[in-house]
């Protein structure tokens, strides 16, 4: 074990987290917060091989972290969380002869709820980001419920991936009931399968156990970055503990506004994910010579629907049906990288050959376990985290009016979040994300202009409500997280912030990265972009 007392006294570290304690806050936690720091500070992380981590390198180490299942009773029930580590290399990439010294760790959190973390620390051998794994130990994890972190489960992963199935953009009132039957049956799952532990699933104790984490990485001050919904428990963080942060990014953020937190925000995106669904047809009809369908981004949507009602008639493979389509397509709404391979697919489907649709679109049945496991995650900590419509009728008034101008996503959206409207556990209140002049050092807020699945208004709300924050912007492009991508404009902003703690001086704006190319007809990539 290794030891990093970082305090003499939990009296001094308990008063500098109550002053961290805003208005509405919930100060019964505190004490709780305190004393599992101070343990882990002295108990550190015994990081060694990955043991249950097949294919990794020798370079990464993992360890456990314990925390409280409830911060109101710190000496009760603990749970783990898996940790992982790349040391800091102290190489620079451009000057093998300079050594760079170590600034610390840089903890990460890629979003979800419900990601993993336990792989980031690999980015470290991506070029983009060796200049920042040779001056930080790159610090991963699993958070509460997620992966090997005490998992949470609804339902029996062998029964998560569903058949092929429809996905209709304006439901009749028989699928309408069906969803809220099934929404209800979630619900009750999750709760008989969790008990009373399924209330400590939220974001503010998210937010707790990363201050654990960085007591016992030893840190006295974090470094982190969160990415997606890993912004907001971020910028919880921040309000709960900013004399506890160094450096932190937000890369992707949403919109940490309590009136937001979740259902108005799951709206937003429903209706943002219509716009990039644009922008994605408009590329295929830019490159219709290659795809073949549809000069226009109506002609592109007229090809997808056609393809809609063939695989509802007959599923692909005995797999792909008209919700998997949806899904697959989905994903080109979060990365351009995408556009590629579903362009090339829904082509070559339509021309009679299936095999890449199947390869794209077919849920992978090894991956049931932690499929199910994430979906868990995620809708424990929605609806955990705040008020939710409990009658359907108002999910119904929204969501239809909301469809007549965004179908695409709008009612599966609906689908995904609907077992909060049965939650069991009780809510959290939103905490009011919110920082003072000079209660927080300097944070960078990055975020892409038509980013659908954080849309671009929660950047700006984000940068109002934390005082000092600089935002800068991807222009005219919608990529989901934009850190250490294929952009040198970003790249150089979050370098000058991480290895230099140097910001702009004002917001400020980088050109968008290049589009994707076209993949040719035997699918290979026509000078591809690297991903991400």
């Amino acid at each position: 074990m290794r030891a990093a007392v970082l305090y003499s006294a939990t009296g001094a570290l308990l008063l500098t987290t109550l002053s961290a304690v805003p208005a509405g806050g919930t100060p019964n936690a505190v004490p709780g917060v305190v004393i599992a720091a101070e343990r882990a500070a002295t108990e550190g992380v015994d990081f060694g091989a990955c043991t249950d981590v097949p294919d990794l390198p020798d370079s990464m180490e993992c360890g456990k972290v314990g925390v409280p299942l409830d911060y109101a009773r710190p000496n009760g029930k603990q749970i783990e969380l898996a940790v992982s580590r790349v040391r800091a290399t102290h190489r620079d990439p451009h000057n093998s002869k300079r050594r760079v010294p170590r600034q610390g760790a840089l903890v990460f959190n890629p979003g979800g709820p419900g990601a993993s973390g336990l792989h980031f620390p690999l980015i470290g051998m991506i070029p983009e980001w060796k200049r920042i794994g040779a001056a930080y130990d790159l610090v991963g994890y699993d958070p509460r419920g997620v992966g090997r972190s005490a998992p949470l489960s609804c339902e029996d992963p062998q029964t998560f991936f569903k058949g092929p199935a429809p996905s209709p953009t304006h439901p009749s009132e028989t699928y309408k009931r069906e969803r809220v039957a099934r929404a209800k049956a979630y619900a009750r799952g999750c709760a008989q399968r969790a008990g009373d532990a399924l209330r400590h699933y939220h974001s503010l104790n998210n937010a707790r156990d990363l201050d654990v984490l960085r007591a016992a990485l030893g840190e006295q001050r974090l470094t982190f970055m969160g990415a997606s919904y890993g912004t907001y428990f971020g910028a919880l963080y921040a309000t709960l503990f900013p004399s506890h942060v160094r450096r932190m990014v937000f890369d992707a953020a949403v919109n940490p506004d309590p009136a937001q937190i979740w259902y108005r925000n799951n709206l937003d995106q429903s209706a943002a994910f219509e716009s990039r669904w644009e922008d994605f047809r408009e590329w295929v009809a830019r490159h219709d010579r290659v795809y073949r369908l549809g000069g226009t981004s109506q002609a592109v949507l007229r090809s997808y629907e056609r393809a809609r009602a063939k695989l509802a008639a007959e599923p692909a493979g005995g797999k792909v049906g008209p919700a998997q389509l949806q899904g697959t397509f989905l994903q080109a709404g979060y990365y351009d990288d995408y556009w590629p391979s579903r362009a090339e697919a829904l082509s070559a489907y339509l021309e009679g050959d299936p095999k890449l649709l199947i390869a794209l679109a077919a849920p992978p049945r090894e991956a049931a376990a932690e499929a199910e496991n994430a979906n868990a995650v995620y809708t424990a900590v929605e609806c955990n985290d705040g008020p939710w419509p409990t009658d359907f009728r108002v999910w119904d008034r929204d969501n239809t009016r909301l469809a007549r101008v965004a179908p695409f996503e709008t009612w599966d959206n609906v689908w995904a979040n609907l077992p909060c409207a049965y939650w069991r556990a009780p809510r959290q209140q939103p905490l009011d994300v919110r920082t003072g002049p000079g209660e927080l050092p300097p944070t960078l807020i990055l975020a892409a202009e038509r980013d659908a699945a954080a849309p671009y208004d929660g950047a700006l709300e984000m940068h109002r409500r934390l005082t000092g924050s600089v935002l800068v912007t991807e222009r005219d492009a919608g990529t989901h997280g934009i850190a250490g991508g294929s952009n040198r404009c970003v790249n150089g902003h979050l370098e000058a912030y991480l290895l230099e703690g140097r910001l702009p001086a004002r917001r400020a704006a980088c050109a968008p990265h290049a589009e994707p190319r076209p993949a040719d007809r035997a699918g290979k990539a026509a000078a591809a972009r690297p991903t991400r």
